[in-house]
């Protein structure tokens, strides 16, 4: 047979595209062309096919050869199409039969010796074969833990070109050494949540309850104070308060990560919300992805369903940090290359931690600020105004008055997190009929028609609007925090107590009754916001 077929998988993005690997053998010089936009990555694979073919003792076709990709109109870019061309080459040259190969879809790179290294984006391109209906899937050995995370499809995971050849014509082959691991040399800020507890903190109510109500209701959050206060305690807390991702979460996660290159060795599911904290140099493509070629995706993809912590926000580039404005509102983020478009998910909770001024020292009673009045408003004007209008929680983060103990007592995250846990029960019994599932995630004209308000706490926000103290996207904010305090509390709706308390929460004022505030001046309302003005 001078013909055959592969399958293999193209990843555009986490978009699997089922690609046919062609290989035809036919009369003249001898030459081997490969065909179907491949990238200079692909492009290699001849020389490394021919020789993990020869050194596995085969016999390399002396004709001329041609290898096509379909389909042709799809870019191609990678190393994991070695072990399907190589197998479709020697099926045309009638080493194999083609029935063996039927319905099984094939991926991993060629060592020049015949070993099939590992690559990334396993997880995904099993979810894709298993998609199209393929009962089986051949990985690389270093893969096969990650492709075994999905249900439904049988994994060979395999560790060289003579074991697969083994195994097909059913045959025995003695053991060999298991492959060696990559060495990846991974960011420091593409690192699981550190297991720390909340009984740690000491005092800091007002901080509690703001990453609390934040855990409850997927809220974003802006934690700002003096250095050594406590913003990052508290921000390494807040995963810990999540709860576990669903089946389907998990595995959307997952296949991230893979395609990024974090799952390796015995991979498991990714069960628990990731914790991603970029370093405050980090360039524009590292945070929301890039590379040349097919895009990979960035920090805010890795984050996906779980917490992207940025400190030190104001000292990131200012433009950098407003490439999250659209990916805040929609949930994904789409990057635009000559060779592909690719679409990553990224519906993660931010939580920015910023200090003061540049000295740390404003506004708190711990020394003299130093800041001139001009440095102290550029330091402030670098986190932009869209952002900060986003960010549906805003506190002031002081040091303790204690440092060694607490007369208070403190809860520990176990306890926090059951009654996050019971809040989020609450949100999706409420949005069972919706495609939403936290508060967060509520349109406001829906939260407002489907959900209202009483009249006190409607009241309450009229004047508060009225005295210029919220803009129109505020007053939708500080309502679905609102909700979330209620859900915390088992309160079948919001009373004007947690009104109150999440306008608190919104504007950064401290955490008062109701009875202590004053009544409300009626005045020209402001353009934007006065609480955005730390």
């Amino acid at each position: 047979m001078s013909l055959a077929h592969t399958w293999s998988v193209a990843l555009v993005g986490l978009e699997g595209h089922l690609v046919e690997v062609e290989a035809d053998i036919a009369q003249g010089l001898p030459k081997t062309t490969l065909i179907g936009l491949p990238d200079a990555s692909l492009s290699e694979a001849r020389d490394r096919v021919r020789a993990a073919v020869v050194n596995s003792g085969e016999k390399f076709p002396d004709r001329k050869v041609t290898i096509g990709l379909s389909p042709a109109t799809l870019p191609k870019t990678g190393s994991h199409y070695d072990l399907a061309i190589a197998l479709s080459l020697l099926t045309a040259a009638g080493v194999l039969e083609p029935v063996s190969l039927s319905r099984t879809a094939i991926i991993g790179e060629l060592g020049l010796d015949g070993r099939v290294r590992e690559v990334r984006g396993a997880l995904a391109m099993t979810l894709a074969a298993s998609r199209a209906g393929f009962d089986r899937i051949v990985v690389p050995d270093l893969n096969v833990s990650e492709a075994r995370l999905v249900p439904g499809i049988e994994v060979y995971g395999v560790r060289s070109l003579r074991q697969v050849l083994a195994l097909l014509r059913g045959t025995e082959i003695a053991d060999e050494a298991p492959p060696r691991a990559e060495p990846r040399l991974l960011s420091e800020s593409l690192t699981r949540v550190p297991t720390v507890d909340l009984d740690d903190v000491i005092g800091h109510r007002e901080g509690r309850r703001a990453i609390e109500a934040a855990a409850a209701g997927g809220h974003h959050l802006f934690l700002h104070g003096p250095p050594g206060s406590g913003k990052t305690m508290l921000a390494e807390r807040l995963a810990g308060l999540m709860p576990d991702l669903s089946m389907d979460d998990s595995l959307e996660v997952s296949a991230v990560h893979s395609l990024a290159g974090l799952l390796t060795g015995e991979a498991e599911l990714v069960v628990r919300p990731p914790f991603i904290a970029p370093h405050h140099t980090a360039s524009l493509a590292s945070l929301v992805g890039g590379g040349s070629g097919v895009p990979r995706p960035g920090a805010i993809s890795c984050a996906h369903r779980g917490i992207l912590f940025i400190d030190e926000a104001p000292e990131m580039h200012p433009l950098t940090l407003d490439t999250l404005r659209q990916p805040l509102e929609s949930g994904f983020v789409e990057v635009h290359r000559a060779a592909a478009v690719a679409k990553f998910p990224a519906r993660f909770m931010l939580v920015l931690a910023a200090n003061p001024c540049p000295c740390g020292l404003s506004g708190t009673e711990q020394g003299v600020c130093s800041c001139t009045p001009q440095v102290l408003a550029r330091y402030r004007q670098r986190i932009s105004g869209p952002i900060k209008d986003r960010l549906d929680i805003q506190r002031q983060i002081l040091p303790a008055a204690r440092a060694l103990a607490d007369t208070e007592p403190t809860e520990s995250t176990a306890t926090v997190a059951a009654r996050v846990q019971a809040a989020r029960d609450r949100q999706a019994h409420r949005y069972r009929e919706t495609v939403w599932r936290l508060n967060s995630q509520v349109p406001g004209p829906v939260l407002r028609r489907e959900f209202p308000l009483d009249d006190p706490s409607r009241q309450l926000l009229e004047d508060l609007y009225t005295a210029g103290r919220l803009t129109a996207r505020g007053l939708d904010r500080v309502v679905r925090v609102a909700w979330t305090l209620a859900d915390l509390s088992a309160s079948p709706r919001p009373t004007v107590t947690h009104t109150h308390e999440a306008y608190q929460l919104r504007s950064g004022h401290p955490l008062t009754p109701l009875s202590d505030v004053r009544p409300l001046k009626s005045d020209v309302r402001p353009s934007k916001e006065s609480p955005n003005d730390h």
